[in-house]
Order: C-alpha cells, then sequence, then structure tokens
C-alpha cells in the first residue's frame, strides 16, 4: 500500500512540460484547477450575494443595475487576481511580465488599439451607469433594442425582432446614444396624421383624443395630457400631430407604437367622417392645332 502511494506521489512530480526552468507536472495541473473551481466559487457567490442585496424587500438595498456593475467589477478583479496566483503558483517568473506589457504596448500601438479602447469604455459604461441592462436605446448607427448584456468588451442590444446585435463598447462611449428609459419611465411621442382641408378642427382634436385613450399604456392623467396640435399646411391636407406620454412598455417598442396610434386614428377618422388625403393633380389641356412636317421639313397640303 505504501509503494502504490509513494508511486502516486511520484507521478504528480513527474514533469510533463519542461520550457527553460519551467516545469509543469500532473500536481501543479490539479492544484490549478482547484483554484479555478475555487474562484468560479467565489464569483457564483458574488453574484448571488449582490443579487441578494439588489431585492427590494432589503432595508439597505443596491439597485438591479447597480448590482450589475459592481458584480461585472468584481468578476474580473477576482479573475485578475487569480490569474498572477496562477503564474506564481505555476513558477512563472512574474518579473518576466514587464517584458510581456512591452510587448503587450507594441501590438496596442500596431492593431490592438480598438480592442484597448472597447476595454476601457466597457469599464467606463460600468462605472458611470449611464447604460443598464434593460434599458432601451437608440445607436447613432441605426442599431435599436434593448440593452441584454455589457460585457468588458462588447454590449449585446436585443431587437424588437429578437435579434442580438453585439455593439463594440466604443461606440457607446464615442457616439450619440440616446437612452430612452435612462432615469423616466414615461416619454412623450409625436405621431403625425394628416386630414383634408376643409375638416372640422374640432373634430380632429376628438377624434385624436378618443385614438389615444383606445390605446393601452397612454397615460392620460391630469401632469400628461393628450394633445393634438396642428403644425402645418401641407400641399394636399392639414398635418397635424397627436402628442401623448406612453409607460415603458409601449417606449420599448416604438414601431409597434406608432403602427397601434396609427390603426386607432384610422379607425376615429373614418367614423366622423374625416377624409384622410392622398396627393391629387389637376391637368389642363390646351386646345390648338397640331403641325406636321415631314422629313424633308415640307407641311403638308391642308386641302
Amino acid at each position: 500500500m505504501k509503494s502504490w502511494f509513494d508511486e502516486a506521489a511520484r507521478l504528480t512530480q513527474e514533469p510533463l512540460l519542461i520550457i527553460g526552468q519551467f516545469e509543469l507536472t500532473l500536481g501543479k495541473l490539479a492544484g490549478l484547477a482547484i483554484l479555478l473551481l475555487a474562484a468560479q466559487g467565489l464569483v457564483w457567490g458574488i453574484d448571488r450575494g449582490l443579487r441578494r442585496l439588489s431585492h427590494p424587500d432589503r432595508h439597505v438595498s443596491l439597485s438591479p443595475s447597480g448590482s450589475y456593475a459592481l458584480s461585472r467589477i468584481l468578476r474580473y478583479l477576482v479573475w485578475m487576481i487569480i490569474g498572477f496566483i496562477a503564474m506564481d503558483y505555476l513558477g512563472i517568473n512574474l518579473s518576466s511580465l514587464a517584458i510581456v506589457g512591452g510587448a503587450i504596448g507594441v501590438g496596442i500601438g500596431f492593431g490592438l488599439q480598438n480592442i484597448f479602447s472597447n476595454f476601457i469604455s466597457g469599464i467606463i459604461l460600468l462605472l458611470e451607469q449611464t447604460l443598464k441592462v434593460g434599458d432601451f436605446v437608440d445607436l447613432q448607427s441605426g442599431v435599436a433594442g434593448r440593452v441584454s448584456e455589457i460585457g468588458i468588451r462588447f454590449t449585446r442590444i436585443t431587437t424588437n425582432d429578437s435579434v442580438d446585435v453585439i455593439v463594440p463598447n466604443a461606440e457607446f462611449v464615442n457616439g450619440r446614444v440616446t437612452n430612452w428609459t435612462f432615469n423616466n419611465t414615461l416619454r412623450r411621442i409625436h405621431v403625425p396624421f394628416g386630414v383634408a382641408y376643409g375638416s372640422d378642427k374640432n373634430l380632429v382634436r376628438e377624434a385624436g383624443l378618443a385614438a389615444a385613450t383606445a390605446v393601452p399604456g397612454t397615460v392620460t392623467d391630469q401632469e400628461h395630457p393628450i394633445e393634438v396640435w396642428l403644425v402645418g399646411f401641407g400641399e394636399s391636407c392639414l398635418d397635424f400631430e397627436l402628442v401623448v406620454w406612453v409607460g415603458r412598455d409601449l417606449v420599448m417598442s416604438p414601431a409597434r407604437t406608432l403602427a397601434l396610434y396609427l390603426w386607432e386614428l384610422e379607425s376615429a377618422l373614418t367614423l366622423r367622417n374625416l377624409e384622410i388625403p392622398f396627393p391629387q393633380r389637376d391637368l389642363h389641356i390646351r386646345s390648338g392645332i397640331l403641325q406636321i412636317e415631314d422629313r424633308q421639313g415640307r407641311k403638308p397640303d391642308p386641302s
């Protein structure tokens, strides 16, 4: 029994890989695996503890966005510390990291600018919390959707068609970002429509109010009134806008929200016999004589 134990101990110390003065043994691999499992358990415990702190029933609690940001930062910090500990445990000379850092600096200078920029931008987003998971954003590039994940290099945007778009973090820091749900759940939207000239403006207003109240999610209190504005005189119609305040559910799906209001507007206008015009053109024809010439330029004999 003793000889078997000694043989197993000897096998764990047997070098599997030798690079210069660095030796990789089975025992070191087993220790490294245990270290990584412990790190994963620590990260899991931090995430669980922060989720408990963000529960609304607790007297001292974090906001969900604050919990998410702190969890991400602590996760990266834990894995960074575990990485240094693992390298020291494996016998890697940490003083050589200065050479590696110099090589990384040269790499950043030649081709890793974008990766480094996205990395720093991800840290800025997590610390400033100008962008949170669950926010509905509209980017300058045309991407619009809900923030599903904020990573250290990219942010995942899920559109209303359930399409995930991976956006580099630098785009949020360097470009224009419209955050529809930043610090308020209510937003005001403008729904343009037109009616024929000669229509009764009071009936148009009545139709707009009826259409707005027919859409679930429209805010109807005194602080956020429903309004119908006459905004212009078009070529073939009077231009109006239905101005309403909507809740978070309608804000998160702007295309669907616009379609709902237009649907109800068409029904309300038709019910009140208000015409929705379309472009029309008048064609005037003058009477006269058309002169025709042959190929030689001679006019035919009228007789």
